[in-house]
């Protein structure tokens, strides 16, 4: 195993354009392994929890705990991994990530009761926690500025594609009710995802970041497909200059612009409810009335509709922007909370009709994976500082994870209290702040380099 797997001027495999190296492209796809885990362990759980029930007959308290508990250990994960890859490197903490992701599936498949279970979920948490915290900064750092959207955006498919999945596999396994399966079979990618990191490089910015500058030539020529390079490298090398890396300048006035944002983004992507759809959508169907056949039938159509939209969404984020596409986004996502909690206010409505909130359901989904999923990894990675993107990442990512753990916990509460109306206007009320949130604050990352992000974010914060 080695840093790089290029020596001197000449870049064997290298092509004309970095935008045309096919070797950038195979690093990200094999680094977007981990969000198809963290989308398989997120989904498969909705399915298999039906059959977990019926084997360990936990209490509601208890099945909401098997649920949400891989967001707990995602606080842990995303708390310590950020800090951790700054220093020892994204790829490495990638690779402890695939580990931890192998162990669990098996743990989780072999579980001999429900708190075993839980602890098991815990532990493939951390490994979400810290794919989330490192993957989308080291493949930002890797790819070339002209497709870096579309490159980080490859994680969010793989986290839909891994939703995907495991609601086929839940289906297919329906008959048999085989959940220590449905649990398992993330191992194979989790195999896939750690043989391969072995092979690829460390991030050229981590590398300059610690003044192994040769090396980092050696890997931007592999990467950029050119042995010119000279340009990005003093690029990176001015902005390390300029930047006072730590902890403690996460709360300095010039940072402050950006964690907020990173903060906010954490916080409104999962508040808005999307988790509750996913954990949930099978519940969620057979409370307007359709049959546990069609409701998971219903689900595999969400999980479809998820992936075709992020595939669009990757295809047009690096021409119409992100803030663009966001709220772009959002207003569909408004509009369609809106249509189905005055569809659910109505008495009857919804299970007499049964069409209308699935259709609600799917623009909403299609809404948020076209502009929310695009972006809530994607602008993080772009706008923190090289020196302190591990940490700040970190900090988003708790928060993210907090909250998902909130939403998860609570839906079914909320709709046994309030209804589905009341749960779904809650909901609303939230993407509407999203929305005036992103109109004033999210900046438009489109088309510029890391450094120059961080340079006129840095100008704008001094003139404040």
């Amino acid at each position: 195993m080695s840093d790089i797997s290029a020596k001197g001027a000449s870049v064997p495999g290298a092509t004309a354009g970095s935008r045309k190296n096919p070797y950038v492209y195979f690093i990200t796809a094999l680094a977007a392994l981990g969000g198809l885990l963290f989308g398989y362990d997120t989904g498969v759980i909705s399915g298999a929890l039906l059959y977990i029930n019926q084997d360990f007959h936990p209490s509601a308290f208890l099945a909401g705990l098997i649920v949400s508990a891989i967001s707990i250990g995602s606080l842990v994960g995303a708390l310590t991994s950020g800090a951790l890859s700054d220093v020892v490197g994204r790829k490495k903490m990638v690779i402890v990530a695939s580990i931890v992701f192998g162990i669990g599936a098996l743990a989780t498949a072999f579980s001999p009761d429900t708190v075993f279970l839980i602890i098991t979920r815990f532990v493939l948490g951390y490994a979400v926690g810290c794919a989330s915290v490192t993957i989308p900064p080291y493949i930002a750092e890797v790819a070339p500025t002209q497709v870096r959207g579309l490159l980080v955006s490859l994680y969010q498919l793989a986290i839909t594609i891994g939703i995907l999945c495991a609601y086929l596999i839940n289906f297919a396994f329906s008959g048999s009710g085989n959940w220590h399966i449905m649990l398992g079979l993330a191992v194979i990618p989790a195999l896939i995802l750690f043989i391969g990191m072995l092979f690829v490089p460390e991030s050229p910015r981590w590398f300059i970041g610690r003044n192994r500058v040769e090396t980092a030539r050696l890997v931007l020529q592999r990467v950029r497909g050119t042995a010119d390079v000279e340009d990005e490298i003093r690029e990176i090398q001015t902005m390390e200059r300029q930047e006072q890396g730590g902890f403690r300048d996460l709360f300095s006035p010039w940072v402050r612009p950006m964690l907020i944002v990173g903060l906010l983004l954490g916080f409104f992507g999962p508040a808005a409810g999307i988790n509750a759809i996913i954990y949930f959508a099978p519940t969620l169907f057979t409370s307007i009335g359709l049959g546990n056949a069609a409701s998971l039938l219903t689900t595999v159509g969400v999980g479809v509709i998820n992936v075709l939209m992020t595939v669009i969404g990757m295809l047009i984020i690096d021409k119409v922007g992100r803030r663009s596409l966001l709220i772009f986004g959002l207003a569909w996502v408004v509009l369609s909370l809106i249509v189905l909690s005055l569809v659910f206010m109505v008495p009857g409505l919804a299970s007499s009709l049964p069409i209308l909130p699935v259709i609600c359901v799917l623009v909403y989904i299609a809404a948020f994976a076209i502009s929310v999923d695009m972006v809530v990894f994607l602008i993080p990675a772009e706008i923190f500082p090289l020196k302190i993107r591990g940490v700040a990442m970190s900090s988003s990512m708790v928060v993210n994870q907090v909250t998902n753990f909130v939403v998860s916990l609570t839906f079914l509460t909320l709709l046994q209290s309030l209804g589905q109306a009341g749960t779904f206007w809650i909901y609303t009320v939230i993407s509407v702040l999203f929305l005036g949130f992103t109109i004033a604050m999210i900046p438009e990352t489109r088309g510029r380099s890391l450094e120059e992000i961080q340079a006129s974010l840095h100008h704008r914060s001094s003139r404040a």
